[in-house]
């Protein structure tokens, strides 16, 4: 019991080390882009658990990400004060709606950013099974292709369309509330209570799948992805298991993506871009297909780097060769799971074994 939550309480560690080192080195700026890797680290380790263990692959990612920011952006920021009907004084009444002000001290009636977020997760739930459902019959390049296409569909979706912003997107987006008087938000003076929201949520995230890959669950996974032909001969319906990962995988970047929208106080369609689903990926299979820890500790070194900008203008080609040369040395992962195992045993390997009589 001790050694399942040893890592989860080292990386506990490690974020509270992180953290107080910016404050002794007077840096606690550094804390706003390592609140945004935890939050596109939130889709990674959703994405690790579909490629790594379902097996099945995703180019659409970003795709779900802009959904659920452009869902609760929208709702949490249009005005319903001039459509007032029947139905908007219901959820007026019943505590859905809420009165805000605008940067220019109006008025807004808007949805609350709990039932924004509700509807932002069942939207995303519904597109996924919707299109899981056919899409996950494909496989290899096949499967690639669809999800790429349907990251695509949504992308010109939010760059076309006027009420979505288009090109600019949707900002002035008001903070998510939580218990205790906390708030999401990018505030100077909230950095710290922020950095540890968001990456105690993907500690939350982290421990639901480790506990999912240790049940019976995890365990049929691990047969889809060894030998699916195989697992599905011995009864387990790998149909459906493949469909339920996909969908689980894109509630989670749903999350992400409403966390991050009301964290940043606004979205763009850049966040539904092809390049941000490869750069997902890459993490993923520079991590380790099959180790979340590895692509948690990827995400959070890269993308960090990507978000000071470190990159500079080549930011998209980096994580291109990345996946590119993953893919060529090291279709495991730098950080698979089974690396130390396998370290041990070379090291330990006797030379004279080897010897050919």
């Amino acid at each position: 019991m001790v050694r399942r939550h040893f890592p989860v309480a080292a990386f506990a560690g490690l974020i509270v080390a992180i953290q107080l080192a910016t404050l002794f080195t007077g840096t606690p700026y550094y804390l706003t882009q390592l609140t945004m890797t935890a939050y596109y680290s939130l889709v990674v380790v959703g994405l690790c658990m579909l490629i790594g263990y379902a097996g099945q692959i995703s180019l659409g990612h970003a795709g779900f990400f802009a959904i659920g920011g452009y869902v609760s952006a929208f709702l949490t920021t249009f005005d319903l004060q001039h459509h007032r009907g029947a139905f908007v004084s219901l959820l007026e009444k019943s505590g859905a709606l809420v009165f805000r002000h605008d940067v220019y001290g109006g008025s807004l009636l808007t949805v609350h950013p709990w039932l924004a977020c509700a509807a932002a997760i069942l939207l995303t739930v519904a597109v996924a099974y919707l299109v899981g459902g056919p899409v996950l019959k494909l496989k290899g390049h096949y499967l690639a292709m669809a999800t790429l296409g349907i990251g695509i569909i949504v992308y010109r979706i939010v760059l076309g369309t006027e009420f979505l912003g288009a090109a600019d997107g949707i900002s002035e987006v008001p903070g998510f509330p939580l218990p205790g008087g906390l708030l999401i938000t990018g505030n100077a003076s909230s950095r710290v209570s922020n950095y540890y929201l968001a990456w105690g949520i993907v500690i939350l995230g982290m421990v639901l799948l480790l506990n999912l890959i240790r049940s019976r669950v995890g365990r049929a996974l691990a047969a889809v992805h060894g030998a699916e032909d195989a697992a599905e001969a011995m009864g387990i319906p790998t149909a459906r298991y493949k469909l339920h990962t996909f969908v689980l995988s894109a509630v989670f970047a749903a999350v992400a993506g409403v966390l991050l929208t009301h964290y940043n106080a606004g979205i763009g369609p850049s966040e539904a871009g092809v390049m941000k689903s490869v750069r997902y990926v890459a993490i993923v299979a520079i991590g380790g297909m099959a180790n979340l820890w590895g692509a948690l500790s990827m995400s959070l070194v890269l993308n960090y780097l990507s978000l000071r900008g470190y990159f500079g203008t080549y930011d998209d080609a980096v994580f291109g060769v990345i996946l590119i040369l993953i893919m060529l040395f090291a279709p495991d992962g730098l950080l698979r799971r089974h690396l130390l195992s396998d370290l041990k045993r070379m090291v330990s390997r006797n030379p004279a074994e080897e010897e050919t009589p």
